[in-house]
């Protein structure tokens, strides 16, 4: 079992204690946002830091006519 550190940006997202250690290129999904896996360090040998990136958050677009208006 093994510790892992879970970053972007120097930012630490999760910390997990974990059965395999993820491998360079992996896809994975923390915090309900999709990630590739960018690198993975160990501290020791227990212990790793993974850097993530994670995929952008996309803003909902607005599906209503611009012309319709709320009544009140």
């Amino acid at each position: 079992m093994f510790v892992v550190h879970f970053f972007e940006n120097r930012i630490a997202l999760l910390n997990q204690f974990r059965q395999q250690v993820p491998a360079v290129g992996e896809d994975l999904k923390i915090k309900g946002r999709k990630a590739k896996v960018a690198s993975v360090t160990a501290v020791d040998e227990k212990t790793y830091h993974v850097q993530v990136t994670l995929e952008a958050k996309q803003k909902p677009t607005v599906a209503a006519d611009p012309g319709k208006k709320k009544k009140r």
